[in-house]
């Protein structure tokens, strides 16, 4: 009998003991560049899926593992990751922003692949993306005698219907391919996994069934978005065991 609770109280050591089992709270306050105004509305978010945000005063507290890293997100512009375990002082984890305002400063964030495809992919189709269609303008004519008339060229161009319909067309097009391509960056496979575990069929259908819109992709803070992503988790696999429980019935 001693030997089997010895036994027992060994095994709950290492399990308190072990670093990917033990839970730790970070708390700190959030600053801008000044290191004097808080920060409001500041995601903060772990490896591990766990997120929260900062309230009027700039406090945040977060439970992660001793494993974990965790990073700052201002206004979709995210920090480094901090380790855990690397972090001394975790009841008081203050950290400043390069923010002045809602102005933010590149120097400290890491640049999104995304944001580079979408600039090269302008310049690739400027004459599109900028593309207007004519109206009728007016010229001055310099010459002795001369004054105010129409712009010839734009009179034409208005009755090139076809050539315009396609400009038209054709921006349109790139400029939901854009949209397709920044909702694809948020909304990542490699996101999907790590925050739902979802795997092959299921992945792929979670993905096409809770798709998010452009404004909530556009506009949601990194914490909203990881937080819609676990909620229709959740809606999903209610979803499932509802779809098992009638293909049961039926047979």
């Amino acid at each position: 009998m001693k030997r089997f609770t010895q036994t027992v109280y060994g095994l709950l050591f290492l399990l308190l003991a072990d670093p990917a089992i033990s839970q730790i709270r970070i708390s700190g306050k959030v600053y801008d560049i000044t290191e004097k105004s808080p920060l409001e509305a500041v995601s903060v978010l772990s490896t591990a899926g766990n997120g929260t945000v900062t309230n009027s005063q700039g406090l945040y507290s977060i439970v992660v593992k001793a494993t974990d890293s965790i990073w700052f997100s201002y206004l979709n512009k995210a920090t480094i990751h901090y380790p855990v375990s690397k972090i001394a002082n975790q009841g008081s984890f203050d950290i400043a922003l390069h923010v002045t305002g809602t102005v933010l400063k590149d120097i400290r964030f890491s640049p999104k692949n995304y944001k580079l495809d979408s600039i090269q992919n302008r310049l690739d189709y400027a004459k599109a993306f900028d593309f207007q269609k004519p109206g009728v303008g007016s010229s001055i004519n310099l010459a002795p005698g001369g004054g105010v008339g129409l712009d010839l060229d734009q009179f034409i161009q208005m009755f090139q219907f076809r050539r315009n319909r396609r400009m038209e067309a054709f921006q349109e097009r790139l400029l939901r391919e854009e949209e397709d391509r920044f909702v694809d960056h948020r909304f990542s496979r490699s996101l999907i996994i790590r925050l739902t575990g979802l795997r092959s069929a299921s992945l792929d259908s979670f993905i096409v069934r809770y798709r998010p819109t452009v404004e909530f992709t556009r506009y949601s803070t990194d914490y909203e978005f990881q937080a819609y992503i676990k909620q229709c988790h959740q809606n999903y696999k209610r979803y499932l065991q509802m779809k098992q429980e009638l293909r049961l019935n039926d047979e």
